[in-house]
């Protein structure tokens, strides 16, 4: 049987370093923790050897996904649960975490080639909000996340969760200044919605007037001041999600599924 790593052991301590940001960015690498995220992890690690640098998992976790790791050239190594646990940021630990590369790529890519839809996200704090803005735009067939400068970290452990592995379908743009990149990505041809509560246009006019139409990239603020009014104004329009019951606002993540699957309707 080979050794088991502890928590003490030097592979797992420096793997436990990226549970912080500064850490993260000091190594080039994030954990991806569980089935979802490990299984994309090492789906991208087919074409892209340096995706994935490790696997580190309980035996029990080993039994239970033998067939996901039996299919890899990752190198898989066993750990006490003891040192899973001190991997995870989870109250429940699955015992099964990749240390992952960092995949974000420059905002100049999303200027040279802009996809047909992509997502800027301005000072939002909430992990749990990311990750789930990451699979809504995953899912609405969106190339590219922007987490503007002040925004949550995308390698954050809730984040890459919450993503349920779409963290690895789309890119990641992080700590970009959003009103440069707004103005350079305008004058590329790219349409810049600013999804905003107090917006001139309902988002179903947006759509009739052909303001959905490729490429387009929106913008989402903060989950409780929204977007900065100077931000928003820099915008090709300040797009509402029109509202017939007395709730206040929608939640961010909520606006942002409502605008992207709205866009990816009227693109056809």
């Amino acid at each position: 049987m080979p050794e088991l790593l502890t928590e003490r052991s030097a592979r797992v301590a420096a793997a436990r370093k990226l549970t912080r940001r500064s850490g993260r960015d000091d190594a080039g690498a994030f954990l991806a923790e569980g089935r979802q995220a490990v299984s994309e992890a090492l789906a991208e690690a087919g074409t892209d050897p340096d995706a994935v640098r490790v696997v580190f998992v309980t035996e029990a976790a080993a039994a239970a996904h033998r067939d996901l790791l039996a299919a890899t050239r990752v190198p898989v190594r066993l750990v006490t649960d003891k040192a899973a646990a001190s991997l995870s940021e989870t109250v429940t630990p699955q015992g099964l975490v990749a240390v992952c590369r960092l995949r974000d790529v420059p905002a100049g890519t999303l200027v040279t080639d802009p996809p047909r839809l992509s997502v800027a996200l301005a000072e939002l704090n909430d992990p749990g909000n990311a990750g789930t803005v990451l699979r809504t735009a995953d899912a609405c067939g969106a190339g590219t996340v922007v987490f503007g400068a002040g925004s949550t970290d995308p390698y954050h452990g809730k984040v890459v969760r919450s993503s349920a592995g779409s963290l690895f379908h789309v890119d990641v743009v992080r700590s970009a200044p959003l009103g440069e990149l707004v103005a350079d990505l305008q004058a590329a041809g790219v349409t810049v919605l600013a999804a905003d509560g107090g917006g001139e246009v309902p988002l179903d006019a947006a759509a009739g007037e052909g303001l959905l139409a490729a490429p387009v990239l929106w913008l989402f603020g903060n989950e409780a001041r929204g977007l900065d009014p100077a931000l928003a104004a820099l915008a090709d329009a300040r797009v509402r999600v029109p509202m017939r019951g007395r709730a206040e606002s929608l939640n961010l993540s909520v606006a942002a599924a409502i605008c992207l699957y709205t866009t990816q309707l009227a693109q056809g």
